[in-house]
C-alpha cells in the first residue's frame, strides 16, 4: 500500500482542486456574490488602519473631528460585519451544495459499476470516499478557500499600503518573505505525501470495519472476534500514526512560519520606533504600519495553516476524481439498440468463453453454446463451480464474455443499454438481498408502481403471505438490515415474491428454493410453474427434485455442457446427471 501511496502522492498538487470546477460552475452566481462580499470585507479591513492613523495623529484636534473619526470607524465595523456575514452565507451554502452534488455523482457512478469493479475495492472504502473525502472538500469550499482568498487580498493590499506608509520599513519586511516561503515549500511537499497516505489508511480502516460488520454472524460463529478486532485495531493504529506524523509536520511548519514572521515584525517595529523618535515618521504612521504589518504577518501565518488543508483536500479530490473517472469493464454502447417489443424471451449463448477478472487463469465457461426458446423452462445442473450461476451473471450482463456472444431475442446484450434488457428479466439470487425497510417495500422493489393488492398477491404466490401476516405489523413490519429478523427460507420467499411481482418475460432462478423446507418448496415450486407459463425460465439448482419437470435439463461440468435432455433421458443415458440423481434420490443425501 505504501508504494502505491507514494506513487500517487508524487503527482499530487493543490492544482488538483481545479477538478472541482465542473461541480462549482453551475453556481457561478453564488461564487460572484461570495467574491464581492470577500472583496468588501478585505477592503474595509485595509481601510481601518488609515482611520486609526487619522485618530492618533489628530488626537489633539477638535472633539467634533474626533467624533467624525469614531463615527466613520463604527460605519466601517458595520460594513465589515455585514460583509463577513454575507461571505459566510454564500460560501457555506456553496460548499454544502457542491458537496451534495459530488456525493450524488459518486453514488450514481458507483451504483452503475459492474461487479468487476468491486473485486478491486472494498465497499467500505467506497463509502469512505463518499463521506470522509467529501467532508474534507466541504471544509475547503465552505471555509478554507474563502479564508485563503481573503488572506491573499489582505497580504497583497497590506504590502502595497505598507510601501505607501514607509518604503524603508517595507523593504525590511520583504526580506522576511523568502525565509517564510522556504519552509512552506519544503515541508509542504512532505505534507502532501502524508495527507494522501493518511486518507488511504482511513479508507482502509472503513473497509475493514464494513467487511467485518457485514459478516458479523460469521465472525461470531467462528469465535474470530479477537482476530477481527486485532486486524481493525492494527489498521486504525496505522491510520493514527500516519495522522500523527502529518500533524507533527504541519505543527512544525506553523511554528517556523509564525516565529519567523513575528520575529521579523518585532525587528521592523524596533526600527520604526527609532524613526519616530528621530521625527522621520509620525506616531500615527507607525501605528498604521504596525497594524498593516500585523495584517500581513497574520495573513502569511493563516495561509501556511490553510495550505495544509488545501493539500488534504487536493488528495481527497484526486481520490474522488479517480472514482468518477474509473473505467468499467462493462458499459453501455454510445448508440444502443433497442430490445424488440414485445419481448419474446429467446436466450442464446453462442460460443461463450468467460474468465472472472479475479481469476484470469481459470475459465468459468469454455466455448458454451445454448439456445433457450421463448417460453421454455431450462434447468442448469452440475457440481459446484461448474459454471451454472456464471450463465445467469452473463445474462444479466454483470460481466462480458472474453469470446462469443450472449443474445436476447437476437440482439447482443453488448449492443443494448443494460437498463433496457434488464427490465425484461427477474432474478432470484442464491443469497437473497433484503433491504432495511418493510416487508411490503421489499417486495415492491420488484415493481415500484405496484399496488398493495398486487404486492400481497405476489407474496401469496411465493408462499410468503402467512409468515408476513404473522409479523407484528404485518406487511408494514420493518425487516432489519439485510433481513436479520427473517430466516433464510423467509428471505428467499420475499425475493421470489419480488420476482413474481416484476412480471418479467425472462425469469432467472439461482438456487431459489435451496433454503426452503419441503412444504414451502412444494408451494413455491407450484408458484414458479404457474409463473413460468408463457415465460422463459432458467433454473440453477443442486436439488434435482426441483428441476425434474423442466422442459430441458442442461448438465455442466468444468465450465462446459456435457449433457442435455429431460430427466428420464439423462438418467437412462448414465453419466454425471445419472450419478447425481442416484446420490440424491436413492441415497437421500439431497441438499
Amino acid at each position: 500500500m505504501a508504494d502505491s501511496t507514494e506513487q500517487r502522492a508524487s503527482s499530487r498538487r493543490v492544482g488538483a482542486l481545479a477538478a472541482l470546477w465542473p461541480f462549482i460552475r453551475p453556481y457561478r452566481g453564488m461564487v460572484v456574490l461570495a467574491g464581492l462580499a470577500l472583496i468588501l470585507t478585505a477592503s474595509v479591513s485595509l481601510v481601518l488602519p488609515l482611520a486609526v492613523r487619522r485618530v492618533v495623529d489628530g488626537f489633539g484636534d477638535s472633539a467634533a473631528l474626533l467624533d467624525k473619526y469614531f463615527g466613520a470607524a463604527l460605519l466601517i465595523a458595520a460594513l465589515l460585519a455585514g460583509g463577513t456575514g454575507l461571505r459566510y452565507y454564500f460560501v457555506t451554502r456553496l460548499g454544502e451544495r457542491v458537496v451534495a452534488d459530488i456525493r450524488r455523482a459518486l453514488f450514481d457512478r458507483v451504483l452503475g459499476m459492474s461487479p468487476a469493479f468491486f473485486e478491486k475495492i472494498l465497499t467500505g472504502e467506497v463509502l469512505s470516499r463518499i463521506t470522509t473525502d467529501t467532508t474534507l472538500i466541504l471544509s475547503v469550499i465552505g471555509s478554507s478557500v474563502s479564508v485563503a482568498l481573503r488572506n491573499v487580498l489582505m497580504l497583497l493590499g497590506g504590502l502595497v499600503l505598507l510601501g505607501l506608509t514607509s518604503a524603508k520599513l517595507t523593504g525590511l519586511v520583504l526580506l522576511i518573505v523568502p525565509a517564510v516561503v522556504v519552509p512552506i515549500v519544503v515541508l509542504g511537499r512532505k505534507l502532501r505525501t502524508l495527507s494522501r497516505e493518511n486518507q488511504d489508511w482511513i479508507a482502509s480502516s472503513s473497509g475493514k470495519a464494513a467487511e467485518a460488520l457485514q459478516a458479523v454472524q460469521t465472525v461470531q460463529s467462528f469465535t474470530h472476534e479477537a482476530g477481527t478486532r486485532s486486524d481493525f485495531a492494527d489498521v486504525t493504529e496505522k491510520s493514527f500514526i500516519s495522522a500523527q506524523t502529518r500533524i507533527q509536520t504541519r505543527a512544525v511548519m506553523t511554528v517556523i512560519v509564525i516565529f519567523l514572521v513575528f520575529a521579523g515584525v518585532v525587528g521592523v517595529l524596533w526600527m520604526g520606533a527609532r524613526d519616530v523618535r528621530a521625527g522621520v515618521m509620525s506616531a500615527g504612521q507607525l501605528v498604521q504600519f504596525v497594524i498593516y504589518a500585523v495584517m500581513v504577518a497574520g495573513s502569511v501565518g493563516a495561509l501556511s495553516e490553510i495550505w495544509g488543508e488545501l493539500q488534504r483536500a487536493a488528495g481527497a479530490t484526486e481520490r474522488l476524481v479517480e472514482m468518477l473517472q474509473a473505467e468499467d469493464a462493462v458499459d453501455d454502447p454510445a448508440s444502443p439498440r433497442s430490445l424488440p417489443r414485445p419481448v419474446q424471451g429467446e436466450v442464446v449463448l453462442d460460443g461463450v468463453t468467460f474468465r472472472y477478472p479475479a481469476r484470469p487463469e481459470v475459465s468459468a465457461l469454455r466455448d458454451v453454446s445454448l439456445r433457450v426458446a421463448p417460453g421454455e423452462t431450462v434447468a442448469l445442473v452440475g457440481p459446484s463451480g461448474a459454471g451454472k450461476s456464471t450463465v445467469l451473471q452473463l445474462l444479466m450482463r454483470f460481466y462480458d464474455p472474453q469470446a462469443g456472444a450472449v443474445r436476447l431475442d437476437g440482439v447482443d446484450l453488448r449492443d443494448m443499454a443494460r437498463a433496457d434488457f434488464r427490465r425484461a428479466m427477474a432474478l432470484v439470487p442464491q443469497d437473497p438481498v433484503i433491504f432495511a425497510t418493510s416487508a411490503r417495500e421489499n417486495i415492491r422493489f420488484g415493481r415500484p408502481e405496484a399496488s398493495d393488492a398486487e404486492v400481497e398477491a405476489a407474496a401469496r404466490a411465493a408462499a410468503a403471505h402467512d409468515f408476513i401476516a404473522a409479523l407484528p405489523q404485518g406487511y408494514d413490519s420493518y425487516l432489519g438490515e439485510r433481513g436479520v429478523m427473517l430466516s433464510g427460507g423467509q428471505k428467499q420467499r420475499i425475493a421470489i415474491a419480488r420476482a413474481i411481482l416484476r412480471d418479467a418475460p425472462v425469469l432467472l432462478l439461482d438456487e431459489a428454493t435451496s433454503a426452503l423446507d419441503a412444504e414451502s418448496e412444494r408451494a413455491v415450486q407450484q408458484a414458479v410453474e404457474r409463473l413460468g407459463q408463457g415465460r422463459t425460465v432458467l433454473v440453477v439448482a443442486h436439488r434435482l427434485a426441483t428441476v425434474k419437470r423442466a422442459d430441458r435439463i442442461v448438465v455442466f461440468e468444468a465450465g462446459q455442457i456435457v449433457a442435455m435432455g429431460s430427466h428420464d433421458e439423462l438418467v437412462a443415458e448414465g453419466g454425471l446427471y445419472a450419478r447425481l440423481a442416484r446420490l440424491q434420490f436413492t441415497e437421500g443425501t439431497a441438499g
